[in-house]
């Protein structure tokens, strides 16, 4: 069996217009980091208190050199978005229904989505800012000779991962449009990965698209076709290129466990038999 890694690390990063800030408490200074600890872990007010007196009289003392090597177990800290990084979003990022009804959030999503047969779509040959209409899809699905099945999980490859770590990754990519993505899930398909920051094509292009023709369904159309009917879908994957086979691989995406929230970050590999 190869697994195959198709996630980016979570780092601060030229491809990441949100921040991300990382705090990190390292082993060398674990000391006072253990005391707190331990005086979390006093159950009541009177435990508290006698901790408290005790490291003032100086008969409690947790310093370096109560452990070994006089270094404690490090901590960090993380703040940032949820649709940092390779990640999934759940209806409830599209809106506030979904079919008519509250959509899901990322802890209700069913676990069998998120782990299943994939499916490679190769769309390499499209620009920056172009779009991946339907027939684009038919078109594929009929070059490598294969007919969706229910729950299969398509993954876009459009090779935009190589700009990772670049500016031009956030703006120069193509995009799903509404048209394709419904093809997909009326086709059985509840979760869509693309190797894109979005499903979408680049912010920019959709805002100048809408302020040229004052039309909304330039605006985010493969995330709203969401609210139409339910799916998920995963943005920036990696390494789509390395999988060897259009289809007949499994694909797992299981993402943390955040309640109501509309968005998580996922592992995401491919598993080759």
């Amino acid at each position: 069996m190869k697994i195959i890694d198709l996630s980016f690390n979570v780092e601060p990063n030229l491809s990441e217009p949100m921040s991300i800030k990382i705090k990190t408490r390292p082993h060398s200074g674990g000391s006072k980091f253990g005391r707190k600890i331990i005086f979390m872990g006093k159950r009541s007010l009177k435990d508290k208190a006698m901790a408290v007196i005790h490291y003032m009289s100086g008969k409690e003392r947790i310093t370096k050199k109560s452990f070994p090597d006089q270094e404690f177990i490090n901590e960090q800290r993380i703040s940032l978005s949820v649709h940092t990084g390779t990640h999934l979003d759940a209806p409830s990022h599209f809106g506030t229904k979904c079919e008519g009804k509250r959509p899901k959030t990322i802890d209700e999503i069913p676990l069998e989505w998120c782990y299943g047969n994939g499916v490679v779509l190769n769309f390499c040959n499209k620009g920056p800012c172009e779009e991946i209409s339907v027939e684009d899809v038919k078109k594929e699905l009929e070059r490598i000779e294969y007919c969706l099945q229910e729950n299969d999980i398509v993954l876009i490859r459009t090779d935009t991962d190589k700009k990772w770590g670049k500016p031009n990754y956030f703006y120069e990519a193509p995009g799903m449009s509404r048209e394709a993505t419904k093809f997909l899930v009326e086709s059985g398909v509840k979760i869509i990965g693309i190797d894109c920051y979005s499903l979408d094509k680049p912010f920019m292009a959709m805002v100048k698209q809408y302020y040229r023709t004052n039309d909304k369904k330039c605006l985010w159309p493969a995330h709203f076709y969401g609210r139409e009917k339910e799916y998920c879908h995963i943005e920036r994957l990696t390494n789509l290129d390395k999988i060897p086979m259009n289809y007949g691989f499994k694909f797992c995406c299981f993402p943390i466990k955040l309640k109501e929230m509309g968005a998580a970050w996922v592992r995401a590999v491919a598993i080759i038999e």
